[in-house]
């Protein structure tokens, strides 16, 4: 999945805090972040620390590959992620 916006990354980190079953609160303490700045930047809020989205993106697991050159071809069927529509689901749990 290619990120291009701090949105599109708050999205991923929070598929991944629901897909460990994690309360913010519980994240927020692993990562060493007030649950209040989780909140903050799972909607998107742009002017967050990089060294506490580092953080939380570790306690999470969630790699970032800062790779060059043309961005990866589809397999035959699968089009772009649909990120709100991602969302959606997680939110309907």
């Amino acid at each position: 999945m290619r990120i291009r916006t701090a949105g599109d990354l708050a999205a991923v980190a929070r598929g991944r805090r629901l897909d460990l079953g994690w309360t913010q609160a519980e994240t927020a303490g692993r990562a060493d972040v007030s649950r209040k700045w989780l909140s903050d930047f799972e909607t998107g809020k742009a002017t967050v620390d990089l060294a506490a989205v580092l953080r939380l993106l570790d306690v999470l697991d969630v790699t970032l590959d800062a790779g060059s050159g043309p961005a990866p071809a589809t397999q035959p069927g699968q089009g772009p992620v649909d990120l709100d529509d991602h969302l959606d689901r997680y939110l309907r749990r």
